[in-house]
């Protein structure tokens, strides 16, 4: 008789050309993830190739009932890590059937901004550092801490190694390996400052391919934490008081920063995102004013300032960029929950298009 386990782990290739498509989405509050699975005839490579699809948007806060379908187009493939094979991931975005991107796809607006002539010559180049938070299921309280108490103060727990410091290696393993499965760019990961928080980072990715990356990370993190039995939070300031928050790190670069005499330049963007700074903060995540305090490694929220590895400035510039006079900066200011389709094309658009 065959186990649960055997049936799952299935190979489909050794009965049939068909594949399995899982069709992954954006949800109304702008960070929930939704997903289904449609069969295939065979594999498919190329995301122009793939049908579209609907869903009842009535039931993810998307459309009325009485007008309830939402059309996904698929925009980006992964390979699946949880059924391997020839099955995929497909990052889609959403449109009402007369062909208009309804107000929750961000994508559609961030494609126009990245398709511009002045932004493909560029070559943005993006590193995204997403931090998050693992929460125990029934309490949603921070993994490995006591229930309704705390662990010992800040300190051993960045980088830590060991049973008392860091908590959910396996999960942050297990998903490091299904993004690079998965190809997905992922190029790191790292225990954060407040225990059980942890982060990844993806990239280099260029322009529009940033946001859907980390789309298809978070919600092969969000499978994962299923899996596992634990809670992801991507909260900004998941526990009050004296404990880090929660951030996405954005980092940034054109040619001609990466170029000779990039420095100039750098300074040149810099100095149109300080002109820019309200509206970036409006877009940059919801509750971000609870980690933009001037402490915990942030600059105050409704202060703009940038300096060379100066980790509580909005815009940081590291030593290597400065010595060499070319390079990129880092964005300090979006929240662990900020959509990357609206950070990346912000950036790309402030710096590039955008005229004092």
């Amino acid at each position: 008789m065959a186990l649960l386990s055997d049936l799952i782990n299935l190979n489909l290739s050794d009965s049939t050309k068909k594949i399995i498509a899982e069709y992954i989405w954006i949800g109304g509050s702008g960070m929930d993830l939704r997903s289904k699975a449609r069969t295939l005839p065979g594999p498919v490579s190329d995301p122009s190739k793939l049908p579209k699809w609907n869903y009842d948007g009535s039931s993810t806060g998307q459309a009325p009932g009485q007008d309830s379908e939402v059309i996904l187009y698929p925009q980006a493939i992964f390979k699946d890590p949880f059924r391997r094979g020839n099955n995929i991931l497909v990052i889609c975005d959403t449109y009402t059937p007369a062909g208009e991107p309804i107000p929750t796809n961000k994508r559609h607006n961030a494609e126009k901004i990245f398709s511009n002539p002045a932004v493909v010559a560029e070559e943005p180049w993006y590193g995204i550092e997403q931090e998050y938070t693992l929460l125990q299921k029934d309490v949603k309280w921070p993994l490995g801490w006591p229930t309704g108490g705390y662990p010992g103060p800040q300190g051993p727990y960045y980088c830590g190694i060991g049973a008392d410091k860091a908590w959910g290696r396996d999960i942050v393993d297990a998903h490091y390996k299904a993004c690079l499965y998965a190809g997905i760019n992922i190029s790191g990961i790292n225990g954060e400052v407040m225990p059980g928080q942890w982060e990844f980072q993806v990239g280099p990715s260029v322009g529009i391919s940033a946001g859907d990356e980390l789309w298809a990370a978070r919600y092969i993190l969000e499978r994962i934490t299923e899996i596992a039995g634990v809670v992801v939070s991507f909260d900004p300031k998941p526990i009050q008081g004296d404990w880090n928050g929660a951030g996405a790190h954005t980092n940034y670069s054109t040619k001609s920063m990466r170029n000779e005499g990039g420095f100039e330049v750098i300074k040149k963007a810099i100095g149109k995102l300080g002109l820019r700074h309200k509206e970036h903060i409006a877009a940059y995540g919801e509750g971000n004013e609870r980690r933009l305090t001037g402490r915990h490694e942030t600059a105050d929220i409704n202060t703009f300032l940038w300096g060379v590895a100066n980790r509580g400035a909005s815009i940081r510039v590291g030593r290597d960029t400065e010595k060499e006079g070319k390079g990129y900066f880092e964005d300090r200011r979006p929240a662990s929950n900020m959509d990357p389709y609206v950070v990346t094309s912000m950036i790309a658009e402030t710096t590039l298009l955008w005229k004092p």
